[in-house]
């Protein structure tokens, strides 16, 4: 059980100046796919599975027990070319609170849209937007899908304009689609340093890869496989 603290200790804490850059070590954009191929048990093993990541003990001490890991996070859904929505708020991830507020609004998003295509450099353009203003060392996109770009501009035009600088991407594929879209996250989507992708046969296995994705993209020590 923490101490409590003394009401000086407490008056000092709110006449503190406000976070440096470095008090953020990482800037988290989780970004889902929510295009038409994705059904509502598809759609409910991602968000559900995504919620239970941040509620894993082992996910929570990556991130809790380490004082030099100051995460924020937050998610989008993405679909067609003019659907992407952050539909959870820019959340500091340093309290136990904090993770439980953020795996609980995980749990708890509507799905809005059901039928659009899979405008993946979109996707990616709109979260690269977000992590603009976010003072933080690193900047990260987790992305997930389970198909190639069908839609609009793809992730090459992006990359190439500019709009990736300094941000990793690192892609959860669920294979199963004509064409295997595996190839297409390896060689158009993952970029950046240290960038990654994580391939898995469906959506029962979902849970798994994303609790595994996290746990390498927050702290190394902690990779599963």
């Amino acid at each position: 059980m923490r101490a409590l603290i003394s009401t000086s200790a407490l008056s000092l804490a709110l006449l503190a100046p406000p976070a440096a850059a470095s008090d953020c070590t990482l800037a988290l954009v989780l970004a889902a796919d929510t295009s038409s191929s994705i059904d509502g048990s598809e759609y409910a093993a991602q968000m559900e599975g995504l919620a239970d990541a941040f509620r894993a003990p082992i996910l929570r001490e990556a991130l809790l027990g380490n004082p030099d890991i100051h995460i924020r996070a937050t998610v989008v859904h993405w679909s067609g070319y003019r659907h992407q929505e952050q539909v959870v708020p820019w959340t500091a991830l340093t309290d136990p609170g904090a993770v439980d507020g953020f795996a609980a609004r995980i749990a708890a998003v509507p799905r809005r849209h059901d039928d659009q295509a899979t405008s993946l450099g979109k996707g990616l353009e709109f979260s690269a937007r977000l992590l603009r203003g976010q003072p933080c060392d690193r900047h990260l996109i987790d992305v997930t899908g389970d198909g190639i770009n069908n839609h609009g501009i793809g992730p090459d035009y992006f990359a190439r304009r500019g709009d990736f600088e300094g941000i990793t991407i690192n892609g959860l594929v669920i294979r199963g689609a004509t064409p295997d879209p595996e190839p297409h996250f390896r060689a158009d989507v993952a970029r950046g340093p240290g960038a990654f992708v994580i391939a898995v046969g469906g959506y029962a296995e979902y849970a798994d890869a994303i609790l595994e994705k996290l746990l390498r993209e927050i702290s190394p020590r902690y990779t599963m496989r």
